[in-house]
């Protein structure tokens, strides 16, 4: 059962679980959404995305007004996208900012952080915090500036500091139940039609990496 934290006839905003797709495929959420809500010809529009394998906080536009208004939103950097992830190591910095350039092999499906400026190479900023510390991992707070794509695994595994559970970034072998750690924690936007300020926050569950941190 899809959890809805929230829904009016704008937006939808519930949690996507672990390996489905964010955009509008057979099985991805837009059709869970429709589902859920019980209105198989609903209009559902994809504002923003996860990687099929992170879970999390999204929202969705009901109307093509929602949808434009959140997208620009998102445009201008006043949609708040915050993250928790469990990362190999620590930082050498409490909290810090992380600007590269990347790119993409469209061969192996990876970004990766360029030396130069070139064709395709996009720049990527984040910010990030220490949470906490246990066993050789650290739980991150992470704020997105930018959304490319893999933006927070490549930038973190570039530093030697991959994601708990990434098979795509890391050589780590973690346990092979764990899920990556990485979860849309929080989101904050204005409501495209009343303009009021909407806040949302949800937890990652509390096993595989998470399961380091979910208790004193």
């Amino acid at each position: 059962m899809l959890k809805i934290l929230y829904q009016d006839p704008a937006i939808v905003v519930c949690e996507k679980p672990f390996r489905v797709l964010s955009t509008d495929e057979p099985g991805g959420m837009p059709d869970c959404i429709r589902q859920a809500l019980g209105r198989p010809e609903a209009e559902v529009r994809t504002v923003h995305r996860l990687d099929q394998v992170v879970g999390g906080l999204m929202v969705y536009a009901l109307t093509p007004q929602a949808a434009s208004d959140l997208s620009r939103q998102i445009r201008e950097d006043r949609f708040l996208k915050e993250y928790l992830a469990v990362i190999h190591w620590r930082p050498r910095e409490e909290e810090g900012t992380f600007l590269d350039l990347l790119g993409r092999n469209p061969k192996t499906r990876k970004t990766y952080v360029a030396k130069l400026p070139g064709k395709g190479i996009q720049q990527a900023v984040l910010h990030y915090r220490v949470v906490d510390s246990r066993q050789g991992f650290s739980l991150v707070s992470i704020r997105l500036e930018t959304g490319r794509t893999h933006q927070i695994r490549a930038q973190f595994s570039s530093r030697g500091l991959p994601l708990a559970g990434d098979r795509k970034y890391s050589k780590y072998p973690d346990p092979p139940e764990w899920q990556i750690a990485l979860w849309s924690h929080h989101l904050a936007f204005t409501h495209p039609e009343t303009g009021q300020a909407m806040d949302f926050r949800l937890d990652p569950p509390g096993e595989g990496a998470w399961a380091l941190f979910s208790h004193p």
